[in-house]
């Protein structure tokens, strides 16, 4: 029998695999992050069938899917799991001690000055979490890669994740004094035709993110020429530190040039913009207590980071 199964395994440890399994749809990619051996999961749906007396995955060698019957326990596992944990938790007990690997994903903005100068601090108070952290601007697929959850700036589009506001970031637009002297400081919203921008972009279209100006009816979206593209935060600040246009982010990112005077700040009015920042992770799953843990230390993390340019949600 497998070390990592053993028959006295409950039923609800049971169903928190299956549970797992129908997520990552992979038996070898909840055995990682499970930390648990590839038999010890088959083991653990083997005898959840047993006991339920159905087949719960149709199973091939490239895709695991749920069957009919499978769909219903699902359903009927999220809520009872949820239940438990909140029965657990009802008089202050912390319920199940939060384990296993954690796969995060966080844009460079964020993780370099905030998340990961404080994550020693999550590591003491959670030793058994096993962090893989994922520093990257791109968009990922978390249901594809495994990925538990994700913070992101900027408005959500509709999707299936859940998304938990932490934030409100205030926006800058600014630029080098070396563009200014050569290209003039913009006056109004209107002069910024006349600009070139450090414009950033996500994904694969390589379209440029469109900027966000305040005007009577609230807000207005318009594109200004590129100086040129980027997709990664260090280089879009880079970028307008060399003087290759005007940009428009985040004060947080820039606050240390701003304060230098490597960047100036030009149309003081666009602070009135913010954007949220934000923690996401798949709609209508069971969250690990490790995932649960994280969601929650990353939101005070940002909250004691409040300044000028980092407002409540």
């Amino acid at each position: 029998m497998d070390n990592n199964y053993k028959p006295g395994m409950d039923f609800i440890q049971r169903l928190r695999v299956f549970v797992a399994v129908t997520e990552n749809r992979s038996f070898a990619r909840t055995a990682e992050a499970l930390r648990m051996t590839r038999p010890g999961v088959t083991n653990a749906i083997n005898a959840l069938e047993d006991s339920v007396g159905a087949r719960l995955f149709h199973r091939t060698t490239r895709r695991v899917s749920l069957t009919v019957e499978g769909e219903q326990l699902h359903e009927r596992a999220l809520q009872l799991l949820a239940d438990v944990d909140e029965t657990q938790g009802l008089f202050g007990g912390s319920g199940e001690r939060p384990r296993g690997r954690l796969r995060v994903d966080i844009p460079v903005a964020i993780a370099k000055p905030f998340i990961i100068p404080a994550l020693p601090q999550f590591i003491a108070a959670y030793p058994d979490v096993e962090v893989i952290l994922g520093v990257s601007d791109q968009p990922v697929d978390l249901l594809a890669e495994g990925v538990d959850c994700v913070i992101r700036l900027g408005h959500l589009p509709e999707s299936s994740m859940v998304g938990r506001v932490i934030a409100q970031m205030e926006i800058v637009i600014c630029a080098s004094p070396a563009y200014l002297d050569a290209h003039g400081t913009p006056q109004t919203f209107d002069d910024l035709t006349g600009h070139k921008a450090v414009n950033y972009f996500a994904g694969r279209g390589h379209r440029p993110m469109p900027w966000q100006i305040p005007d009577s009816d609230g807000l207005k979206e318009i594109v200004v020429k590129s100086g040129v593209m980027v997709n990664d935060t260090e280089a879009f600040i880079a970028s307008t530190l060399a003087g290759l246009g005007l940009a428009q982010g985040p004060g947080a990112c820039m606050a240390e040039h701003l304060k230098s005077g490597a960047l100036v700040e030009v149309l003081p009015n666009a602070r009135k913009l913010r954007r949220p920042l934000s923690v996401m992770y798949p709609a209508q799953r069971h969250l690990a207590p490790q995932v649960r843990a994280f969601i929650d230390w990353s939101e005070r993390v940002i909250a004691n980071s409040r300044n000028e340019w980092i407002a409540a949600p």
